[in-house]
């Protein structure tokens, strides 16, 4: 790392009111290591990426996202297929990719992380789908993205609640949606390695999942998924049980290795998922990332070789794969 733009949003995440504090605690050491810094704040989430290409562009070998998986979803939008490598200062609420990284969560000592981390080539998702304009767009993705019941939580879930509350807002907020949300249903087909398609003609959840470890409350939401893969790991949920959602969220939380009726996981490197043929077309919501993007249909890939991630030192699994 010789010259690395820092972008933050000063709107969003724990501790906003510390944000400019907190970057700069950051970049004051990478100052002393004698990198040459940009700080900027990100304008907003469509312009994250302009600004990352003209970081590119001026020579900056670094992109560092200082906040949470939301600011870094804006950053990769930019950066996807680029040589620039990422860094993460996290300073978000649930920091997912930083946990799975095994990144310090303090600005300075996660700046000290990165000055001795190793650059990893990792794949990243990409998902299609219509806005809510019904326009066809596309987003890439790093932890997670999601068609059903979860997307149907980020619609509903009020950001000054999250903003104030963390994660304490997720678990209340989903355990409510759980209760009293209609269950819809659509279609899925997925293949991986160009192998024949295995359809699945009725889930009311599905979850593409890139990363181990979420930390926090919730560790593994899908065992066997890595950013080393070139695949994602799925979470299929064929069921309407609302008492079988929370079993498995709670598999996730106390780290039980036994499965739960009506959710099975699968892997793919392709997955498109449609309303149900025949009948009223439903709003599906799909989410990346934990940002709410728009609605059926859409499709889920992977773009292999297309990110640069720096990872700490002494990763358990990133830097020994």
């Amino acid at each position: 790392m010789r010259k690395a733009a820092l972008l933050y949003n000063p709107h969003s995440g724990r501790r906003r009111k510390q944000r400019v504090q907190d970057v700069e605690a950051a970049a004051s050491v990478l100052r002393a290591a004698g990198v040459e810094l940009d700080i900027s704040p990100t304008r907003a989430a469509s312009d994250a990426a302009a600004q990352v290409r003209l970081a590119i562009r001026d020579g900056f070998d670094t992109i560092v996202a200082c906040g949470g998986d939301g600011t870094i979803h804006d950053v990769l939008q930019g950066l996807a297929g680029k040589d620039a490598a990422l860094g993460i200062i996290p300073l978000g609420t649930a920091n997912a990719m930083a946990h799975d990284l095994r990144l310090p969560l303090t600005p300075q000592r996660a700046a000290h992380a990165l000055l001795s981390a190793t650059p990893k080539r990792i794949a990243v998702g990409r998902i299609d789908y219509r806005d809510f304009n019904n326009l066809p767009a596309f987003r890439f993705f790093t932890v997670a993205a999601g068609v059903g019941v979860d997307a149907h939580l980020f619609y509903n879930l009020n950001r000054l609640i999250k903003d104030r509350m963390g994660m304490l807002a997720y678990y209340t907020k989903a355990t409510h949606l759980w209760l009293t949300h209609r269950m819809r249903y659509f279609e899925a087909e997925f293949s991986s390695n160009g192998g024949a398609p295995l359809r699945e003609e009725r889930l009311s959840e599905m979850l593409a999942v890139r990363i181990n470890y979420f930390g926090g409350m919730l560790r593994e939401l899908a065992p066997g998924a890595s950013l080393v893969r070139n695949d994602m790991r799925l979470v299929l949920c064929r069921t309407g049980n609302r008492a079988m959602y929370l079993a498995y969220v709670f598999r996730g939380i106390l780290g039980m290795s036994s499965g739960v009726p009506g959710i099975v996981l699968a892997s793919a490197d392709q997955v498109s998922c449609r309303n149900v043929p025949g009948k009223e077309p439903e709003k599906i919501y799909v989410e990346a990332d934990g940002e709410l993007l728009g609605r059926l249909p859409t499709t889920l890939s992977m773009f292999p070789d297309a990110l640069s991630v720096l990872v700490p030192h002494g990763h358990p699994a990133l830097l020994t794969t």
